[in-house]
């Protein structure tokens, strides 16, 4: 086997385990375990502790002390042990520090898989900037794959989603090992653990628009863990209506869910188009319109043929919001930063969306869920049109208060120069 399509197979495995259980985790806690939605947001939270540190600190091992596909393994096998620990918890508290551990170990996999796969294509002499993208793509058909699994077999309201993951982050662990080695970097400036963490970027702050950008690309975050956390049990909680509880919505939400990845896939082919010739400030916006109708789709959809109708259009909705405000995201820092500096702002920039907002989002949005909620029934139309109408509001005053000129000719400057 070539080593493009053993990496292919190294990233379908990385996002197929956390596809096990990242959308149907929190069904889990909630009809499963009786958590409330203040306990699932506290969960889910964990995920952002640990992406502001730990890929930072895994990424400065590997560099210098570890050689990547070593720590790569390493982490998996924490990742093992963590989840399998959790199919014997009930209790929040508990669950909180268990996932906690699984997410950090199991976050810096997502750069050092990345590190692993960069480093292999250029030791096999090939281009990873043309190359990688088709390797990522098995990311997504993992996740998608995983999704329709534990959907199909019935498992999303069960622990033994966790027994799948656990298994898969094994197999992966024992896969790492077989892959090629990749030399430590020894001794290398550009890899200090401020710059790792994104922190000699803080001087973007000084500058009015990268501090607004930045403060933005945080609270678009919150937005993203909304959905992660509490889509899968609104699609469930149809199953209290009697007329619905045999629909394919409450059989199958995941499946359903999973339209939301390959929208990704179909997106992400258009977002070149759309930034020559709209530029990034609309491109993002057009981001926060689509998560308002994101949500504004959840509030009125149903498992009704008309209902169904408004759910798929979500999903298709979700491509645009996650692809658009990340993909955009990542190139406006990429252009508007000092070289010296490029690598730390790209690592603020993620801190800022999967760390500080992802955890920002997961405690609010399940403070939200608990405030609409009376004798453990969600008032869901409710809920997913305040969430509508934040990312609204987000959208007005990043409008407002982002300026930006569209210069079609520096991007096109910029994407000779890269």
């Amino acid at each position: 086997m070539g080593i493009v399509s053993r990496l292919k197979l190294m990233s379908f495995m990385q996002y197929f385990i956390w596809g096990s259980w990242l959308v149907t985790l929190g069904s889990y806690m909630i009809n499963t375990l009786d958590f409330s939605g203040a306990n699932v947001g506290m969960v889910y939270s964990s995920k952002g502790l640990a992406a502001i540190v730990m890929p930072g600190i895994m990424g400065i091992i590997a560099d210098k002390w570890l050689r990547a596909e070593r720590a790569y393994m390493l982490c998996h096998l924490v990742c093992a042990g963590a989840l399998l620990w959790a199919t014997t918890v009930t209790d929040p508290d508990t669950m909180f520090w268990v996932m906690l551990i699984n997410a950090m170990a199991y976050m810096p996999t997502i750069s050092l898989s990345n590190s692993v796969s960069y480093a292999c294509l250029a030791q096999a002499g090939q281009d990873p900037a043309t190359a990688f993208p088709p390797i990522r793509v098995f990311g997504t058909l993992g996740f998608i794959c995983a999704m329709w699994a534990v959907s199909l077999t019935g498992l999303e309201l069960s622990r033994a989603q966790l027994y799948i993951a656990s298994g898969a982050s094994l197999l992966l662990a024992v896969y790492a090992l077989t892959l090629p080695h990749i030399p430590v970097a020894g001794k290398r400036t550009a890899t200090s653990f401020a710059s790792k963490l994104g922190l000699d970027a803080f001087v973007l702050f000084k500058n009015g628009r990268m501090a607004v950008f930045f403060l933005f690309a945080m609270m678009l975050g919150a937005v993203l863990q909304i959905t992660n956390v509490f889509g899968n049990p609104f699609l469930h909680d149809f199953a209290s209506h009697p007329e619905f509880a045999d629909s394919f919505v409450v059989t199958y939400p995941s499946i359903l869910l999973s339209v939301s990845q390959m929208a990704e896939v179909g997106f992400i082919l258009t977002i070149p188009f759309f930034l020559k010739r709209f530029g990034i400030k609309t491109v993002m916006l057009m981001s926060m319109l689509a998560w308002t109708l994101r949500f504004g789709f959840f509030a009125f959809g149903d498992p009704s043929p008309l209902g169904f109708i408004l759910l798929l259009m979500s999903m298709l909705a979700y491509g645009c919001a996650f692809d658009f405000f990340n993909i955009s995201g990542s190139v406006f820092v990429e252009q508007e930063v000092d070289p010296a500096i490029r690598a730390s702002a790209q690592g603020l920039f993620m801190t800022m969306v999967n760390g500080v907002g992802a955890w920002v989002g997961s405690i609010l949005s399940g403070m939200a869920v608990d405030y609409f909620s009376v004798d453990g029934v969600k008032d869901w139309q409710t809920i997913w049109l305040v969430f509508a109408a934040y990312a609204l509001a987000l959208a007005v005053i990043f409008a407002l208060c982002f300026k930006y000129q569209h210069e079609p000719e520096k991007l096109a400057q910029h994407s000779l120069a890269g």
